[in-house]
């Protein structure tokens, strides 16, 4: 926790008889700033990061009300604790204070223990909230990292035994996130690709998301379908499940031997098959029901053949929702089209490809939800049985 005596206060007053009273009277306990009118205040406080500020309301040029309102849109000042000292004492006032963002209000004249005992709370409370904040930031660390600890990363163990080529990637809208996605041999010809997406975002979807993708590796081991393997998901995850989360899964099977291609949703977005001179195009036409809301529901399934160089994309709606400054959808025709120059090549540009395309399209507009891509392409020369 930070010491006090290392917490700097910035003095905001266009009166100096004022800032000479409230230094002479704080500068033995914190690092002090000093500014004169409300924009040398906006420029200091994006120089010297300060703890506090002790705001003056009636001030040339920009006034109290508004200095305030643009520290607190700013993310770098935005929790900043702010005491307004006004002579101004209608209760009207106060309030507008208090609307701009103030965190407390005294009047003038002032009593300096006041102005002392009031900033020493609100700096104990400001040392003690900022701990926590960097306790769970580091607890989030430590769960982002066990957390992609469980997602596969180096396919190479898998992808010559069942004749494939495979790239994943995940960009989580924050520390952690809902996503999933697997790949894995439960037998010799049956390689099990998983894509899913857990309702919610942060701690509660990262905890559903490390269940949902256990109890998947689990059921694919003794079920011999998808659209079995997500109907006892379903069944699973509904019968303990307090807080009505859910998960959208797109689970598929590919046997080698066969090249057959065998897939089942559960409410998860449409996968694609990407073929050379061919324009890309959505396998399934039913997406189904999302999982573990319901139990006792059945799933279908879809199946095809694939041909040497075919490309299946799995993703999550993170792709197709990013939006641009423009309030514009990526959306699945854009989709399509980004795609269509991308069949037949390696798996990793692909995926790299994309994720780039929709960053591009969404600019500056910070992502909201979680992004992940899994691609498998079929080997020119596939392992014979």
């Amino acid at each position: 926790m930070k010491s006090l005596d290392d917490c700097r206060i910035l003095l905001v007053d266009d009166s100096k008889t004022n800032i000479e009273i409230l230094v002479a009277g704080l500068k033995s306990d914190y690092k002090l700033s000093v500014a004169l009118n409300g924009e040398n205040a906006l420029q200091l406080a994006s120089r010297v990061s300060p703890d506090l500020i002790l705001l003056d309301i009636t001030m040339p040029g920009l006034d109290g009300y508004e200095v305030c309102r643009r520290l607190r849109a700013r993310p770098e000042t935005s929790e900043v604790p702010i005491v307004f000292v006004s002579a101004l004492t209608e209760v009207g006032n106060k309030a507008s204070g208090f609307e701009a963002g103030a965190n407390d209000y005294i009047t003038k004249p002032f009593d300096l223990l006041e102005v002392k005992a009031r900033v020493r709370a609100l700096l104990k409370a400001k040392a003690y909230n900022d701990a926590v904040k960097d306790q769970l930031a580091g607890d989030l660390r430590v769960a982002h990292d066990i957390q992609m600890g469980m997602l596969p990363r180096d396919f190479s163990s898998i992808e010559d035994r069942y004749g494939v080529r495979l790239s994943a990637r995940l960009t989580p809208a924050g520390e952690v996130g809902g996503d999933l996605f697997a790949a894995f041999g439960p037998e010799p010809d049956r390689l099990v690709l998983v894509m899913g997406d857990v309702s919610g975002k942060g701690i509660p979807a990262a905890l559903f998301m490390v269940r949902t993708i256990s109890l998947v590796r689990l059921l694919a081991h003794d079920l011999p379908a998808p659209e079995f393997i997500i109907a006892r998901l379903n069944n699973e995850l509904a019968s303990e499940n307090p807080s009505s989360m859910f998960v959208t899964l797109l689970c598929a099977m590919y046997q080698p031997s066969t090249r057959r291609l065998t897939l089942a949703s559960g409410g998860h977005t449409r996968p694609l098959l990407l073929r050379h001179q061919q324009a890309p195009r959505f396998i399934l036409d039913s997406v189904g029901t999302a999982l573990g809301l319901e139990p006792n529901l059945a799933f279908e399934s879809t199946a095809l053949t694939l041909e040497p160089m075919d490309t299946l994309l799995l993703y999550t709606d993170g792709v197709i929702e990013a939006f641009n400054s423009q309030n514009e959808c990526y959306g699945s025709p854009r989709l399509l089209e980004d795609l269509s120059s991308l069949a037949g090549i390696d798996p990793d540009v692909l995926t790299a490809g994309l994720l780039q395309q929709v960053q591009a399209f969404a600019g500056s507009v910070r992502q909201s939800d979680d992004i992940a891509l899994l691609a498998m392409r079929v080997d020119s020369n596939p392992r014979a049985k």
